[in-house]
């Protein structure tokens, strides 16, 4: 087996100069938390983990190197958030008591989806995966490593944060055969969105982010994974069922991202307000069939959506059966009145949608469309478009190349990913984010920002914005039999607070220890906000009772 003590443990290339990586950039001293695999350990007798990619809601990733096949890998690791974790110095998962029932039946998911993927495996826009096995209690898949960006860092390198459609289908169309064959295979991806879309280096885009089924509906046991913009409404906690036309709602909604710049709104606010804006300038360039199956895939309900990946692309490609149907719909509605939930059926709500009722009946069959308002600039002799997007703005063609003024990226309740897939602000300023705990602000949300909104500053000014981590939690650890001094020492490092209730102690017991059973409130392993108290029931002094005889005369 190769030595890969003096290879960097991110790209496995060779360390020449110290512990930091000269191809990478990745600090080979860092820590690696220890609920995750120490760098170097060896799976299998062939898959040497290195550097944790990321922990999704189902499992952690890491980069790996193959020592048979001598290539770097990606190695996914089933560890269900809040369910396992691992102990310091062991490499086997650990799974609190009353998870185990839950970790079996989601492990036994994973290993269905994997070996599904495996089966799979040529399918040109997902990433090969050839090996899948089980170690340390858990199991493991194995895929290829393949060089990419996001199509979300893609789109932000464009000068407007968005693309044509001649590129975008050249993109987004390989993609579909693909999807199609999952679908067959009972897989849906559940999870699509701009940064789980890859521009490999190949020159061909591939899907990731695959997760089991549980991790991408809203249930009580396992983190949804929520995707603002991308995440279909079936996904969340209600009576509509997820199947191929959530993948649908979700790959129309990173086309509209790639065309406009920008996310759709939520499908949760959709709801209420169904309002799915495209600038003028934009819109003139999308083709209107492409904007008619976008519709189509992007209706709220899925009852009402696009209903299969083959009619999606005969939608997008304007195949002549699907004109002529549309034809024919079109007629039929001249000649008989229109069932009004039907109208809305096809209705994706842009904005400057005609009021008349007579202009309603003619276009509602039209999936998508799309109006501006364009009012003549009297005094510069300019056009100007309401170019909303998702807000009420006004914007002009003529923008200042020197100097913007600092939106209020605070008070609106914008997400991370609302803000680095706008085009226009990524473009004006260089934009960061830090991430700070918060029991005012919910999770995701931005609250700081380092410059004060209203400001105006030059171009590509460097911006921190603060996202909330929400309030943060800690798990209870089990301290029962510790001395009082140990228990309180590894409860107060987590963060909570301790008080101690004494308890009776019949002389089997040391002084000032923590009773095992049912000493602990809350329970251990039971995931509490930090700073919440943890009662203890210490054991007291020995309690010893003497009797005194009186003698009698």
């Amino acid at each position: 087996m190769k030595n890969t003590d003096n290879l960097c443990m991110n790209c496995f290339s060779e360390l020449t100069d110290g512990s930091v990586c000269k191809e990478c950039g990745f600090d080979n001293d860092s820590e690696q938390d220890i609920i995750y695999l120490p760098r170097h350990s060896v799976l299998n007798d062939r898959y040497i983990i290195g550097n944790l990619v990321s922990h999704e809601s189902d499992a952690a990733v890491y980069m790996a190197y193959d020592s048979q096949l001598g290539e770097v890998v990606n190695v996914r690791e089933f560890l269900p958030k809040g369910i396992a974790g691992r102990l310091e110095g062991n490499l086997d998962v650990h799974i609190g008591e009353r998870f185990k029932s839950s970790f079996i039946r989601l492990k036994a998911s994973f290993t269905n989806l994997w070996s599904t993927l495996i089966k799979i495996k040529n399918l040109s826009a997902v990433t090969p995966t050839y090996d899948l096995f089980e170690a340390n209690g858990t199991a493991y898949a194995v895929s290829e490593y393949m060089e990419s960006i996001s199509l979300r860092e893609f789109l932000l390198r464009n000068p407007d944060g968005n693309t044509d459609w001649e590129n975008a289908r050249i993109m987004f169309m390989p993609v579909l055969t693909t999807l199609e064959a999952l679908h067959s295979n009972g897989i849906i991806h559940g999870a699509i969105c701009p940064d789980n879309l890859l521009l490999c280096r190949d020159g061909k885009v591939r899907l990731k982010g695959f997760c089991i089924s549980e991790a991408n509906i809203a249930s009580l046991e396992l983190e949804f994974n929520v995707n603002d913009g991308y995440t279909a409404i079936e996904q969340y906690d209600n009576n509509h069922k997820v199947g191929p036309a959530t993948d649908i709602y979700a790959f129309s909604a990173c086309i509209f991202r790639a065309l406009v710049g920008q996310n759709p709104p939520d499908a949760k606010s959709r709801e209420t307000n169904d309002r799915l804006m495209i600038p003028n300038t934009i819109a003139e360039k999308i083709p209107t069939y492409v904007i008619r199956a976008l519709g189509g895939g992007l209706q709220i309900y899925p009852e009402k959506r696009t209903q299969d990946i083959n009619t999606f692309r005969e939608q997008l490609n304007a195949a002549p059966a699907v004109v002529a149907a549309a034809g024919q719909a079109s007629d039929s509605k001249k000649e008989k009145a229109t069932d009004p939930v039907e109208e809305e059926e096809n209705y994706v709500g842009y904005p400057g949608y005609p009021d008349e009722k007579d202009n309603s009946k003619r276009n509602k069959i039209i999936i998508a469309v799309l109006v501006v308002f364009i009012a003549v600039a009297c005094i510069a002799g300019v056009i100007v478009a309401k170019n909303g997007g998702f807000s009420d703005r006004e914007t002009s063609e003529a923008v200042s190349l020197a100097t913007y003024t600092v939106p209020d990226f605070t008070s609106a309740g914008y997400t991370q990913s609302d803000i680095e897939n706008n085009g226009a602000w990524n473009k004006q300023f260089t934009i960061t984010f830090d991430s700070r705990y918060s029991v005012d602000v919910d999770e995701g949300i931005v609250f700081e920002q380092s410059i004060d909104a209203g400001e105006t500053v030059d171009e590509r000014t460097a911006i921190v914005l603060t996202v909330s981590k929400g309030v943060q939690t800690a798990e209870v650890p089990d301290v029962g039999g510790l001395t009082l001094d140990e228990a309180t020492k590894q409860l107060t490092e987590l963060g909570f607070e301790v008080s101690t209730v004494e308890v009776y102690n019949d002389g089997s017991h040391m002084v000032n220890t923590i009773k095992t059973n049912y000493g602990i409130a809350p329970e251990a392993g039971t995931v509490c906000a930090v700073g919440e108290e943890v009662i203890l029931q210490v054991y007291g002094e020995v309690t010893t009772t003497t009797t005194s005889a009186t003698a009698e005369d």
